[in-house]
């Protein structure tokens, strides 16, 4: 109804000029006529109607065609389209039609461009991403079978220095994941309890070097801790988690780890007794870069972690969400859809 009404005010110009032709002409034929007028106004007006009726459906129905032909051109930019809309445009427009052509054919070859270099590079970042675990493993290999060899102090440095080097690879690798357009997740249904133990145990050494009393309550059932989840994201989500309380623990460090179900969902309560994020900080946590001014250790943080934690985690359908009181510690929350 709006195009219809549009064409009419496009066309005003000439209906006005139509309707002063007839009146024109019927004032000449009253002057002649007045009985010939008399019996050939209603088919002078008759004839009207029709003709501006015609013209008006004749030019919705081009501007309709030109329409869909713009669209059409819009999403494929090439020759074919662009003869199409010259066609219907009309000559008035062909200059215009064709250098618009061109500046859409080179944004899209621009595009293209730009879009193999993002591919290239994300195809050389998760490649160096794994090759890189190579000597990570090797490092790994070395420091569960000849520990015994190499200073205590010694020890503990290269598992901080093993950990920090995986979680950093492993940084890098999911922020790739997250700005691609292609996703390898894969769901299934898991005991999150099992994905936790995992997690703990290879921060086992670096939790007990800095003596950390860990809670983890026994489960409650063999399917209440359980949801369809990615493994390989949810680790890398509860490392982050688990790293940031290692990184942040004050004295006496504290993990309270925990279940709770609401329905069907489930949720996983991470604590650590650390100074926690001040108020003010607390809405900015899973910001990109942030890193607030929580203590020392923040100095050299990147303020990455919980930002592709929150990033994975929206990819999964998962909850993220942060609680803390300053000085009294700090708590992540994740939210699993359940399993019915």
């Amino acid at each position: 109804m709006k195009g219809s009404w549009n064409i009419v005010k496009q066309y005003a110009p000439w209906l006005g000029l139509l309707l002063c032709i007839d009146g024109f002409a019927a004032l000449l034929l009253w002057l002649a006529d007045v009985r010939a007028f008399r019996a050939l106004t209603g088919v002078i007006l008759l004839a009207t109607v029709l003709v501006a009726a015609g013209a008006l459906a004749a030019a919705g129905y081009r501007a309709f065609r030109r329409e869909q032909a713009f669209m059409e051109f819009l999403n494929t930019p090439d020759e074919k389209h662009e003869e199409m809309l010259v066609k219907l445009a009309g000559p008035a427009q062909t200059v215009s039609v064709r250098r618009l052509g061109e500046t859409l054919r080179d944004r899209e070859r621009l595009c293209a461009r730009a879009t193999a270099r993002a591919e290239d590079y994300e195809e050389y970042v998760e490649t160096w991403a794994h090759e890189i675990k190579t000597p990570l493993s090797l490092l790994t290999l070395l420091l569960d079978n000849r520990r015994e060899e190499f200073p205590e102090s010694v020890g503990y440095k290269l598992d901080v220095i093993r950990n920090r080097m995986h979680e950093y690879v492993e940084q890098m690798l999911y922020y790739a994941r997250l700005k691609s357009t292609h996703k390898d997740y894969l769901f299934e249904q898991l005991d999150i309890r099992e994905c936790v133990d995992e997690v703990l145990e290879d921060y086992r050494i670096l939790l007990d070097e800095k003596k950390f009393d860990v809670t983890f309550p026994a489960a409650a059932g063999p399917a209440e801790e359980k949801a369809y989840v990615d493994r390989r994201g949810l680790y890398f989500i509860l490392s982050q988690i688990i790293s940031n309380a290692v990184k942040y623990s004050g004295e006496d460090p504290t993990l309270e780890i925990s279940f709770s179900r609401s329905g069907y969902e489930l949720m996983l309560r991470i604590r650590n007794s650390g100074m926690g994020v001040r108020s003010c900080d607390l809405p900015h946590i899973f910001e990109k870069g942030f890193t607030g001014g929580t203590g020392d250790g923040r100095k050299n943080a990147t303020g990455m972690g919980l930002y592709l934690a929150k990033g994975v985690a929206g990819e999964m359908n998962l909850k993220l969400e942060a609680a803390s009181e300053w000085g009294k510690g700090f708590e992540i929350r994740v939210s699993f859809p359940g399993v019915d």
